[in-house]
């Protein structure tokens, strides 16, 4: 069974989301503000995070950041404002996905299958790719076995959604990949809704990798560089 940790302050929220995701067959835990959230991710170990933005003690985007530092974990956010800002820190301090509020529970499940699903499709990537099947482009080192990555030999943290988004990029070095295409790749979105998801988990990259080894090409995606 996986165990889905639920960090929220409104009760009604908490309570309805945590029958639902029991209902559907999800271990739930729920904690109503930000310390409290990162003492029972250290001692439950959830699968996935449903995190609200707005919290009492530390807000979502420091939890976030504290639980990401620990162990790279999908975490799915909820904030009540739909304000760009806020949904591009979220999604650069390590966040792999969002809803506004109000949400349907219905889309709240799909969305937490799908990031479930591509925690699930990298390990069993992993546990099939050879012993050691390493991917070298300039700088960049990407042990697929291992799921690490290195720039100039020195390990860089990714969360799961930045290595997913980074290993399809590197699966086709020097190919342009459309939005459309990275969304439907590593978020499981086949209607090319929600760009700048993609956007804003590329500036992230970056922010990691180094602004060279990733190439825009406006208005079409984007590509990794194959230059030494």
């Amino acid at each position: 069974m996986q165990r889905i940790l639920v960090v929220e302050d409104e009760p009604t929220i908490a309570q309805a989301v945590a029958a639902r995701l029991g209902a559907e067959g999800f271990e739930v835990r729920v904690v109503a503000d930000g310390p409290a959230a990162v003492e029972e991710f250290r001692a439950y170990g959830p699968d996935l995070v449903l995190l609200d933005l707005m919290l009492p003690g530390l807000d979502g985007l420091e939890v976030c950041r504290r639980i990401q530092a620990e162990r790279p974990v999908p975490v799915l956010m909820l904030t009540a404002r739909d304000d760009e800002t806020d949904l591009l820190v979220g999604l650069a301090v390590g966040a792999d996905d969002y809803l506004t509020k109000p949400f349907s529970m219905r889309e709240l499940t799909a969305r937490i299958r799908t990031l479930l699903r591509r925690v699930e499709h990298a390990a069993a990537l992993a546990a099939a790719a050879p012993v050691r099947d390493v991917v070298r482009l300039g700088p960049l080192e990407i042990d697929r076995a291992a799921r690490k990555v290195a720039v100039d030999g020195e390990p860089v943290h990714l969360t799961p959604t930045e290595y997913a988004l980074l290993d399809s990029l590197a699966r086709a070095p020097g190919t342009v990949l459309t939005r459309a295409v990275l969304l439907e790749q590593v978020w499981d979105w086949a209607d090319g809704a929600g760009t700048r998801v993609v956007d804003s988990h590329i500036k992230a990259l970056r922010r990691k990798l180094g602004a060279d080894l990733i190439r825009t090409v406006h208005s079409v995606g984007y590509a990794l560089e194959t230059t030494p």
